[in-house]
């Protein structure tokens, strides 16, 4: 569905975007991650047939960016981070604008525009002036917006950016709710941990340089070679559990974090089953408290892969 091969825009000597590579097939929801001035939104541009390369090639469902950008602006939804709304419009009037836009017509263009309002869950605000939304609620109106035509491919720039926990919570259901509905998505976001609930691929971009491109466990593992169990035992004694972990020949170290009242054990290189844990220690009369592995989240992947640098 989006295919980017050698991808480069460049300002004067500065790389915007440096030989960027991407595949994303369809039903992909494509997490774009990376810091402020990255790449993340020249790539999305380009896409949307917004902003021409230097150089290289892109396609959108089979069509090129350079020849076919009235079949591609057809097929795909692009959201920019931020957006204009007509203030002194009423919701529905605002849909109606746009799918008359998208030569939607008659009885048709009013179905859509309640299909559409019912999806991002903004149906009773159907006769509210826009300019008395909220910032979520805009964000929605304008998600609304972009699935108008049905397109195929939808292009979110920070569709969470600026909003309150729970309007970030409904924008995540949604996003949701348009993977199950088989939306081809590339979605970018400084909220990480949220991409990793919807994203089956993502791709980590740094001063225009792809430097990560595959699913989310590869990432964890690219950046966790061992794996790390957090135990606690009753009574106090996990100071007696170090002593009996520490000398097992599967542990290549353990941490006591006392202000936590757990220890942090990791295991050595190789070793992918950490089940001996417990039966050491209930072996040595210790009761069990807790033992899980520690998570990896895509902040941690986010901070040791990349080097904080910006364009």
């Amino acid at each position: 569905m989006i295919e980017t091969r050698d991808l480069t825009k460049m300002y004067g000597d500065l790389y915007a975007l440096n030989r960027l590579t991407i595949k994303l097939d369809k039903g992909d929801v494509y997490g774009f991650i990376g810091p402020n001035g990255a790449g993340k939104t020249t790539t999305m541009r380009i896409l949307a047939t917004l902003l021409n390369p230097t150089w290289g090639e892109a396609t959108v469902c089979g069509y090129s960016i350079y020849n076919n950008s009235k079949e591609i602006r057809r097929l795909i939804g692009y959201m920019p981070d931020f957006f204009g709304v007509y203030d002194d419009m009423k919701v529905i009037e605002y849909l109606e604008f746009f799918a008359a836009a998208y030569r939607i017509k008659g009885p048709e263009r009013k179905k859509k525009c309640e299909q559409v309002l019912e999806l991002v869950d903004l149906g009773y605000k159907r006769d509210a002036l826009v300019t008395s939304l909220s910032r979520g609620m805009t964000q929605r109106l304008g998600l609304a917006r972009v699935l108008l035509h049905e397109p195929q491919v939808l292009l979110l720039d920070e569709p969470a950016s600026g909003l309150d926990p729970r309007a970030r919570i409904e924008m995540r259901g949604l996003l949701k709710e348009l993977r199950r509905m088989g939306k081809t998505i590339m979605v970018s976001s400084h909220i990480l941990p949220e991409l990793a609930d919807i994203c089956n691929k993502i791709g980590i971009i740094e001063k225009g340089k792809l430097i990560f491109d595959g699913d989310v466990q590869s990432a964890i593992r690219q950046v966790r070679q061992n794996l790390i169990y957090i135990v606690a035992v009753t009574g106090g004694l996990n100071g007696v559990a170090r002593g009996h972990l520490e000398r097992h020949p599967d542990v290549q170290s353990v941490e006591s974090r006392t202000e936590e009242d757990i220890l942090r054990v990791t295991l050595k290189d190789g070793v992918k089953d950490g089940s001996f844990i417990a039966e050491l220690l209930v072996k040595s009369n210790l009761r069990v408290k807790t033992l899980k592995e520690e998570e990896v989240d895509l902040e941690d992947v986010f901070m040791a892969i990349t080097k904080g640098i910006t364009n």
